[in-house]
C-alpha cells in the first residue's frame, strides 16, 4: 500500500510558503558575483494545482544545499517561482518574465503538455534551457535545438503500457475518454495498437473538458459496450466523467492516468464511484539513493513523480553548469548528457557530491530519483518503469512496479 504522506507534505508546504509568497528572492550582489537565476515554472493553481507547490519547493530546497556548500562556479544561485495556472496563455506570460525579466538561464518543471508546447519557442528563441515533465510525443519533436529535455515518458511508451494493461486484464472493447490536449490522438493510438495485438478492438471520444455534465457523451461510450474504459484527462473533468459513468450503471474496468485519479479525487467523490479504478504512472526509482535523499531532504515519505522528477532536473542542471564553465542556456544543452550518462563517469545521486568530482576534473554519471535520466538525442528519456494502484476500500493500493 501507498505509504502516507498527507502531514508531511503539508508541513512540507508550510515551510516553505515564503518561496511561493514571493516571486524572487531578495536582489543583492553575493561576494563571488552576480547569483545564476534559475526559474520553476509550475501549475501552482489549475489542474495541476495539486502538484506544482511541491515540485518548485524541491527545487528551491536542492538550490539551498548546494547554496550552503558555496554554489556553483563561485556564484550562489536564486531561484525564481512562476505559476503558468495550468493554461497555456499564462504560461507565456510568466516565461516571458522568467526570460525577458529575470534573465534565467533555465526554467524546470512545465507540467501541461499545452503549456510546454506553447513555452518551448520562447525558450529556444532566447536560448534558455528548459526541462519538462510533460508526456505529449509532439514536444520533443518541436525543433528545440537541443534546448530541451524531459524526464517524462512519452505518450507512444505510455499509451502502449496502458493498452497492454488493459488487455492483460482480459479487456477486449476499450473505449477512450479524454479531452482534446497535445497527446490525446498519440494515446489513443498506442493504446489501440496494445489492444489490437491482443485481439481486442477501441473507440474513442474527444469531449469539452469544460462542460458541468457529460451525459451524452457518457450515452455514446455506452453504445460501444466497453469493458474498459481509460481516462484520459485531468482529475476536475475526470471527476464528472467517473460519476456520470456510475449513474449510468457502468460496471467494467476503469483505468485512468495517476494525476487524475489521485488522493484528492478518491477523498471527493463518493467511495463507491471510484472503488475498483486503476491508475498508472511513470515510476519513481524507489530504491535508489537518490530518492531516499530527496524524500529526507523535502520531508515527503512518498513524493510523486513530478517532484521526483524535477529534483534530478535541477541536480543535472546545476553539475551541467559546472561541467561546461559557464552557466548560460547554450552551456548546459551542451553539457547535460556529459553529466546523465557519461559511460566512464562516477555514479552520483547529487549536485553537491557532483560538483566536487567535476572541479577535481573527473566525470560524473548521474543516477536520479526517476531512474537513469538518460536521454536520446531528441530530449526524450531512454526507458522507465510504471506503478501500478488500483483504488481499493477508498485507498489508493500498490499493484506492481514494472
Amino acid at each position: 500500500m501507498m505509504k502516507n504522506h498527507t502531514l508531511n507534505r503539508r508541513h512540507f508546504l508550510g515551510a516553505s510558503s515564503l518561496l511561493l509568497g514571493s516571486t524572487a528572492l531578495p536582489s543583492f550582489v553575493w561576494a563571488q558575483g552576480e547569483p545564476i537565476k534559475i526559474g520553476t515554472l509550475t501549475p501552482l493553481t489549475g489542474s495541476g494545482g495539486p502538484y506544482g507547490p511541491v515540485m518548485a519547493n524541491t527545487v528551491k530546497a536542492v538550490v539551498d544545499e548546494v547554496n550552503a556548500a558555496g554554489g556553483v562556479l563561485g556564484r550562489k544561485i536564486e531561484v525564481i517561482s512562476e505559476d503558468d495556472q495550468t493554461n497555456p496563455e499564462a504560461g507565456v506570460r510568466a516565461a516571458r518574465k522568467l526570460i525577458d525579466v529575470d534573465a534565467v538561464s533555465a526554467i524546470v518543471g512545465t507540467w501541461a503538455s499545452s503549456v510546454t508546447t506553447a513555452v518551448a519557442p520562447l525558450c529556444w528563441e532566447s536560448k534558455t534551457f528548459l526541462a519538462t515533465v510533460s508526456g505529449a510525443d509532439s514536444i520533443t519533436e518541436l525543433p528545440h535545438q537541443g534546448y530541451l529535455v524531459r524526464t517524462q515518458p512519452n505518450t507512444t511508451l505510455q499509451g502502449r503500457k496502458f493498452g497492454e494493461f488493459a488487455a492483460a486484464e482480459g479487456a477486449k472493447r476499450v473505449f477512450f475518454v479524454s479531452p482534446q490536449t497535445p497527446y490525446a490522438e498519440s494515446q489513443f493510438q498506442n493504446i489501440t495498437k496494445a489492444v489490437e495485438a491482443a485481439g481486442g478492438e477501441t473507440s474513442s471520444l474527444i469531449y469539452d473538458d469544460k462542460k458541468p455534465s457529460y451525459r451524452s457523451e457518457v450515452d455514446e461510450v455506452m453504445r460501444f459496450e466497453p469493458d474498459a474504459i481509460i481516462f484520459g484527462g485531468y482529475t476536475p473533468d475526470t471527476t464528472v466523467m467517473l460519476k456520470e459513468l456510475y449513474r449510468a450503471g457502468y460496471q467494467g474496468k476503469k483505468i485512468a492516468f495517476a494525476y487524475a485519479v489521485n488522493e484528492k479525487l478518491v477523498d471527493s467523490v463518493p467511495a463507491e464511484v471510484v472503488e475498483g479504478c486503476y491508475t498508472i504512472a511513470p515510476s519513481s526509482n524507489e530504491s535508489s539513493t537518490a530518492y531516499q535523499r530527496l524524500v529526507k531532504l523535502i520531508g515527503v515519505d512518498s513524493p510523486d513523480p513530478y517532484t521526483v522528477q524535477v529534483y534530478d532536473q535541477i541536480n543535472l542542471i546545476i553539475m551541467a553548469m559546472a561541467a561546461a564553465g559557464d552557466s548560460s542556456g547554450t552551456a548546459i544543452k551542451d553539457a547535460i548528457r556529459k553529466v546523465s550518462q557519461a559511460a566512464d563517469g562516477t555514479k552520483v545521486d547529487n549536485a553537491v557530491d557532483g560538483l566536487k568530482l567535476i572541479a577535481e576534473g573527473k566525470p560524473v554519471n548521474y543516477e536520479g530519483a526517476s531512474g537513469p535520466c538518460d536521454f536520446t538525442d531528441k530530449g526524450d528519456i531512454s526507458d522507465s518503469s510504471f506503478r501500478y494502484e488500483q483504488v481499493r476500500d477508498g485507498k489508493l493500493t500498490l499493484i506492481k512496479i514494472a
